[in-house]
C-alpha cells in the first residue's frame, strides 16, 4: 500500500482504494470538473452554431479543435489549472470558466469569444448537469456492470443448486423443505427487479437560469427561443430536460437514483446474512486461501469475511444513501447550499456499494457446498411431514386433522417409523397412504426445483 493511501481519512482512498479504481474517474473531484469543463464547452459550442447568437458566430478551428480536446481528453494537469485558479477565486464553477478563458491563448478572436463562457447561466446550471452526467456514467459503466455481475453469480449457483434439498427455517424453526437453488433464485428475482428500476431512472437536467425562468437570457437577446435552445444542450448530453425548476434541479430523480441502490443493497444485505448463516449451519465450507488468517488465536478458523465486509460496506453506503435521497428534495425557497456539500458525498456511497459488490461475489467463489450437511439436517427432521399429512387428511374429511398432528408431533421428537405408524391408521385410501409414507424430508421440496429451472430459463431468454 503506497504511503499516502495509509494517511487517507476514508477507507475508500486507503485500504480500498484499489477496488474503487473504475469509480475514480467519474465520481471523483477530477470527474466533477472534467464533467464541468465538458458542460460548458458544449454550452458554447452549441451557442456558437446558432444564427440567433450574431455577435458570436462559428468560432475559429484553433479555439475548436482546444475545446473539443477539453471535453474528450480533459487530463490530470487541466484539473490542476482549474483548482489553481480556484485557489484564487474560491468559486468552483468560475474556476472552471476561467480556464477555458485561458485555453484560448493569445488568439485574436479571444477576447470576445470569451464573454460567451458560461453565457446566461448560474453555477447551479453548469452543476446539476453534471452531477447527472457523473450519476449516470457512473451506473453504466461502473455499478450496473457491478450488480448483473454478482447477481448473474447468485443465478449461477442457482441453477447448480436447483435440485438439492434444504431444509427451510421460519422463525428459525425446521419448517417445509426448499431446494437450496431456489433460495438462491428467490434472490436473484429480487436483485433483477431493482437493477431493472435502477437502469430506468431518468436523470434529468436544468439550463435556464438564476430562477429557472430564463431572465437574464431575455435581456440579452428577447428574440430567442431559450427553452428551445437550452434544451437541445440538455439532450445533446444524454439527458432529459426538467422545464419546471428553480434554481436548482430539485433532485427529486438524484433520490429515485439513491433508493434504487438502497433497496438493491438492502437486498444483498439479506441474502449476505442467509449465507452467513448457512455457512454457521455448515451447509457450505470455505475455500483456504493459501496464507489467509481466519483468527489472530483461532488457528482452525475459516471466517465468512467478505459476506461480513459486503454486509458492512452496505449498511455505510445505505445510511449515506437514505440521507441524500431525504436531504436533497428539500430546499429553502428557490435555493439554498445545503445539497452542495452533500452531493460532493455522492461518490462515496457508490465506491461502498461497489466494494459490496466484488466482496459478495469473492465470497461466493468460495463457496463449496457440503452437501451431506444439508442431507444430515434433513434426516433429522421429519416433524416436517407433518404439513402434508394433515393437508391430505383433510381432503378426506378425517376430523380435527391439524389437531392430531399437532399432538403428535409438537415438542416431540420424530424420525420416519413413528410417522408411518400414525399414517398406518389413518382411515384415508390406500394410495393415499402409500403416498405419505414414501415422502421423507429430502422430496418433499413441492415445486421448488421447478420452479427454480422455469425462472432461470426465461431469465435466460430475456436476456
Amino acid at each position: 500500500m503506497p504511503a499516502h493511501h495509509l494517511r487517507a481519512l476514508s477507507p475508500l482512498d486507503g485500504r480500498y482504494a484499489g477496488k474503487v479504481e473504475p469509480l475514480r474517474n467519474i465520481a471523483s473531484e477530477f470527474g466533477l470538473i472534467r464533467y464541468r469543463v465538458l458542460v460548458e464547452v458544449r454550452w458554447l459550442q452549441l451557442l456558437s452554431e446558432s444564427p440567433e447568437i450574431p455577435e458570436l458566430g462559428t468560432l475559429p478551428d484553433e479555439i475548436n479543435s482546444e475545446l473539443d480536446r477539453l471535453a474528450n481528453a480533459f487530463s490530470d494537469e487541466d484539473a490542476e489549472g482549474v483548482k489553481r485558479i480556484e485557489a484564487t477565486t474560491n468559486h468552483d464553477v468560475k474556476a472552471c470558466e476561467y480556464f477555458i478563458k485561458q485555453a484560448f491563448g493569445e488568439h485574436p478572436e479571444a477576447a470576445s469569444i470569451a464573454e460567451f463562457i458560461h453565457f446566461g447561466c448560474t453555477s447551479e446550471d453548469i452543476n446539476n448537469l453534471s452531477y447527472a452526467l457523473m450519476l449516470r456514467d457512473a451506473r453504466d459503466a461502473v455499478l450496473l456492470p457491478a450488480m448483473r455481475s454478482v447477481t448473474d453469480s447468485l443465478a449461477d449457483m442457482a441453477a447448480r443448486y436447483a435440485s438439492e434439498p434444504m431444509l427451510s427455517r421460519t422463525h428459525g424453526q425446521t419448517a417445509s423443505p426448499t431446494t437450496l437453488g431456489k433460495e438462491f433464485a428467490n434472490v436473484v428475482a429480487r436483485l433483477d427487479r431493482q437493477i431493472a428500476q435502477f437502469e430506468a431512472v431518468m436523470p434529468l437536467g436544468k439550463f435556464n437560469g438564476a430562477v429557472g425562468n430564463y431572465n437574464a437570457h431575455l435581456s440579452a437577446y428577447p428574440e430567442v427561443d431559450w427553452p428551445a435552445l437550452t434544451g437541445r444542450l440538455v439532450n445533446q448530453l444524454g439527458l432529459t430536460r426538467n422545464t419546471m425548476t428553480t434554481q436548482i434541479e430539485p433532485h427529486d430523480w438524484v433520490a429515485e437514483y439513491a433508493h434504487a441502490i438502497e433497496r438493491f443493497n438492502t437486498i444483498l444485505i439479506d441474502f449476505c446474512r442467509d449465507v452467513w448463516g448457512y455457512v454457521s449451519l455448515g451447509y457450505f465450507s470455505q475455500r483456504v486461501v493459501q496464507g489467509e488468517v481466519g483468527s489472530s488465536t483461532m488457528p482452525h478458523k475459516v471466517n465468512p469475511i467478505d459476506f461480513e465486509n459486503a454486509e458492512g460496506n452496505l449498511g455505510v453506503a445505505n445510511a449515506m444513501l437514505a440521507h441524500f435521497a431525504s436531504k436533497l428534495q428539500v430546499s429553502r425557497w428557490q435555493r439554498d447550499l445545503t445539497d452542495s456539500t452533500v452531493l460532493r458525498n455522492l461518490g462515496s456511497a457508490l465506491g461502498y456499494t461497489l466494494i459490496a459488490c466484488k466482496s459478495c461475489e469473492r465470497g461466493l467463489g468460495k463457496l463449496e457446498l457440503n452437501a451431506q450437511r444439508l442431507i444430515a439436517d434433513l434426516e433429522d427432521s421429519w416433524e416436517v411431514l407433518a404439513e402434508p399429512i394433515q393437508t391430505v387428511m383433510r381432503r378426506y374429511a378425517v376430523a380435527d386433522a391439524y389437531d392430531q398432528l399437532k399432538a403428535l408431533t409438537r415438542g416431540e421428537r420424530m424420525n420416519e417409523q413413528r410417522l408411518a405408524e400414525f399414517i398406518d391408521g389413518l382411515a384415508i385410501p390406500t394410495h393415499a397412504r402409500d403416498n405419505l409414507k414414501a415422502l421423507n424430508p429430502a422430496n418433499y421440496t413441492g415445486l421448488a426445483s421447478a420452479l427454480t429451472k422455469q425462472f432461470l430459463d426465461g431469465r435466460s431468454s430475456a436476456k
